[in-house]
């Protein structure tokens, strides 16, 4: 049994607690919280300088990517990012796997114990299998052509028989899957987590509703894009199920009309955003006011579209560009991410969770304590 104790602990289901003690058995299970260090044996307390708080929730990355780490250039914009990805992408087996055992190691080391990944194809699947990281695997979808869908879908299905669960088929974008293919997956669907990347550049929005702008100009060369005279979150939810938890990520440029839309329509909506991605594709962020901060969290996406895979990094950005109290910003990262991917035992130091526990010192370094 471990007592462990800080300046401050931050439980995430209840207020901080100045000098509390977490109660913690060698498995990782919390036993019991104190509010003060004179509950527990002295003899057995450990008191660490700085905040302690769960093990973070990295809810939005694509493992796959990170041997792209560097290579396609920043701020040019989503349609020459996505160009540049598909250039670059295949390199030899080899060179992908060590890149994601690294990639790995290295969330583990930045006190991520969860992760919603992206999976294309099943060059990821062998560290899922053994990695103390729990994965949700969304195993993402995309094609324009109506004629292809099934072909797509059924692919899809093959790569979901062997991929670790937990797992659930998910639709790329608005602009990237045909609505065949979206009837498909929703047909498919009983109620698992899909995500979805969304409004990440403006001219998502402009595609759909008045067929133009830099987004359409580079799909129309590659298949017919239907134009619905509504945003792109609603053209994508409206072909979706409500029995599903959907994940919306990037939201870079959504309104406060379609987050009003969401809620008057019954979706079970949780905001996703990736600021260090959003500032290295577009070089912009989305408006954090117009969102309900108990259903934000963060992810990191790729390396193909960030530096590193900290999520106390992106917490340093939403920092500098929102007026959220540390409490706040710490659910984003924990809880919320939690609750959004379906990990009922992580996310907050309620008795019988195994969350991990991090140290974060001044805001500017994290250890994993468990």
């Amino acid at each position: 049994m471990r007592y462990l104790s800080a300046n401050y602990i931050f439980p995430l289901h209840i207020n901080p607690i100045k000098e509390g003690v977490i109660q913690i058995s060698e498995k990782g299970s919390i036993v019991n919280i104190f509010n003060c260090r004179k509950k527990s044996p002295k003899d057995k307390l450990e008191i660490f300088e700085g905040i302690l708080c769960p093990g973070f929730v990295n809810s939005h990355c694509h493992l796959e990517l990170s041997h792209l780490k560097g290579l396609l250039p920043k701020k040019k914009g989503l349609p020459d990012f996505i160009s540049n990805l598909i250039e670059k992408r295949n390199v030899e087996l080899s060179d992908i796997k060590k890149a994601i055992i690294d990639a790995d190691t290295t969330m583990r080391k930045n006190g991520i114990v969860a992760v919603g990944d992206i999976s294309n194809t099943d060059h990821s699947f062998f560290i899922k299998k053994k990695s103390e990281i729990v994965y949700h695997t969304f195993v993402e979808l995309f094609s324009l052509n109506n004629h292809e869908a099934e072909i797509t879908f059924n692919k899809g299905i093959e790569l979901l028989k062997n991929c670790p669960k937990p797992n659930s088929i998910a639709p790329h974008a608005t602009y990237s899957v045909s609505q065949k293919l979206f009837s498909l997956i929703k047909e498919q669907n009983k109620g698992e987590i899909v995500c979805l990347h969304n409004q990440e550049t403006k001219s998502e929005d402009e595609l759909f509703r008045i067929k133009n702008g830099d987004l359409y100009d580079f799909l129309k060369k590659i298949g017919r894009v239907n134009q619905s005279g509504i945003s792109a979150l609603q053209t994508s939810l409206l072909q979706m199920s409500k029995k599903s938890k959907i994940i919306l990520v990037h939201n870079t440029f959504t309104s406060i009309d379609d987050v009003e839309w969401t809620k008057e329509n019954n979706y079970s909506v949780y905001w996703c955003t990736c600021p260090k991605a959003n500032l290295y594709i577009e070089n912009s962020l989305p408006d954090y006011s117009i969102f309900d901060a108990e259903k934000l969290c963060i992810g990191t996406d790729s390396l193909a579209s960030n530096s590193s895979l900290c999520i106390l990094e992106e917490l340093k950005v939403l920092k500098e560009n929102t007026d959220f109290d540390l409490n706040t910003l710490l659910k984003i990262a924990c809880k919320n991410g939690a609750e959004a991917l379906g990990f009922k035992h992580l996310g907050t130091f309620e008795k019988g969770k195994t969350p991990g526990v991090n140290l974060i010192n001044n805001f500017h370094e994290v250890k994993r304590i468990m």
